[in-house]
């Protein structure tokens, strides 16, 4: 079982699709370990980002890598996380 948060959330994914969920859907999208659950992703976001989130949805790439879309609750902006991590 990972415990990290950063071994779980490698990195964002940063695309013209992503910036689209971003601001209509409040969601953010991440590289995560292939090991990882959803659990697992949903504690990481929270605990380092400070956010609450509703859903964590995940899929596989057909080059093997796993990417988490996180629907983050109504009163923690998706827009704000993602330009204090200077995506947007």
């Amino acid at each position: 079982m990972i415990k990290d948060p950063y071994k779980i959330l490698k990195y964002p994914i940063q695309t013209e699709k992503v910036v689209r969920l971003t601001n209509i859907e409040n969601k953010m999208v991440f590289v995560v370990e292939r090991k990882a659950n959803k659990q697992q992703i949903k504690d990481a976001v929270e605990k380092l980002f400070k956010a609450r989130v509703e859903t964590v949805r995940t899929a596989f790439t057909s080059k093997g890598i796993k990417k988490a879309y996180v629907r983050l609750s109504p009163e923690t902006p998706a827009t704000d996380i993602a330009t204090k991590m200077g995506m947007i």
